[in-house]
């Protein structure tokens, strides 16, 4: 069983950067996409960005591109998230995702097609 664990989240003024790492308890190749979620307080969980271990084929929701990039390390069975120039909105709890489901296309940021989660790690962002 795939165990994912977050950490790096914390609180910081807009502007400023954060790093999200997602540890992952063995190999993800064999997975389909490793992806971030994100809950802020009172909303719906939403996909943030996804990663495909083998290829390194990346997505991100508009809100975040160019500001986010999601990263993998094979070696370390690591996924990271660095979030530079963090808005208020960006405030929620972060989730790190994983499936081994075969996805299509509209499915990357379909929460129900993950069945591997980390414990979340909350980023706030507040001056």
């Amino acid at each position: 069983q795939l165990q994912l664990v977050e950490s790096g989240g914390g609180l910081v003024q807009p502007g400023g950067s954060l790093r999200l790492s997602c540890a992952a308890s063995h190999s993800t190749l064999d997975y389909s996409s490793i992806a971030w979620f994100r809950q802020a307080p009172g909303k719906e969980r939403e996909g943030v960005s996804c990663i495909e271990p083998r290829t390194g084929d990346t997505l991100y929701i508009n809100p975040v591109k160019g500001r986010f990039r999601i990263t993998r390390d094979s070696a370390k069975n690591t996924v990271d998230l660095q979030m530079i120039n963090l808005k208020p909105e960006d405030t929620a709890v972060y989730y790190c995702a994983a499936t081994d489901k075969e996805l299509q296309p509209w499915d990357f940021f379909s929460d129900d097609k993950y069945n591997y989660w980390g414990q979340g790690t909350q980023v706030t962002v507040s001056s």
